[in-house]
């Protein structure tokens, strides 16, 4: 999952952004508004983090600015304005949630998994093709009831992978969600995550296999007769 954190104080966003990617997320961050605005008209997010009062642009602006240009990524606001009146001018302006400070880091994740589930219309923290299991709120898998043992990483692109059952997901997407660093045009990184994971989720030989490749396109998962 990719996030994007606008937050201007450098300390509190270098926490969250932590936080955020021990868990998993590949986070892009910065403290200044116009840059926020910019990385949000420019890349994909399953979601995005945004503290209201910001140098250059207020995160209500970009939102309006977003909701305005017809991108629908899941917002959550994260602000010490805390009355009734600040609430509801958030959520009218197009926001999905709002969390006021303090708060604590665990709020801030369930909040995020909250987030990133509305963005793929999945209700629950399960998600299950075939005798596939993945829990997003305990980071685990299993298959025909035995569990699988994935790095961080791994559950990351699984998680990307089921999410999106049954369509097409590039190389590019994938190095794009999940992995934070550049990934060179000429690198098998993704080839080489995706032959791991096959293994590890086909550990039965009459297993059938789930994560297919379409030569020219990318991966889909999905259950085959």
């Amino acid at each position: 999952m990719r996030l994007l954190l606008v937050e201007d104080s450098k300390r509190l966003r270098e926490t969250i952004a932590l936080a955020l990617r021990r868990s998993g997320y590949k986070v892009d961050a910065t403290g200044d508004g116009k840059e926020g605005l910019w990385m949000a008209e420019d890349h994909e997010y399953d979601a995005a983090i945004l503290d209201i009062m910001l140098p250059s642009l207020d995160g209500l602006s970009i939102l309006k600015k977003l909701r305005d240009g017809g991108d629908t990524t899941p917002v959550m606001f994260l602000t010490a304005q805390d009355t009734i009146q600040d609430r509801v001018a958030g959520l009218r302006s197009g926001a999905d949630d709002y969390l006021v400070k303090p708060f604590a880091l665990e709020e801030l994740l369930a909040r995020v998994e909250a987030l990133c589930r509305r963005s793929y219309q999945n209700a629950t923290n399960e998600i299950q093709v075939a005798d596939l299991k993945l829990d997003s709120r305990s980071k685990t898998a299993s298959r025909a009831g035995t569990t699988i043992d994935l790095t961080p990483r791994e559950f990351s692109l699984l998680e990307y992978l089921m999410l999106r059952t049954g369509h097409v997901v590039s190389r590019s997407q994938i190095e794009e969600h999940i992995y934070d660093d550049l990934v060179s045009p000429m690198s098998n990184v993704v080839d080489s995550a995706i032959y791991a994971l096959r293994k590890k989720i086909a550990f039965e030989k009459n297993s059938p296999p789930l994560i297919h490749t379409r030569r020219g396109q990318g991966y889909v998962l999905e259950e085959r007769a």
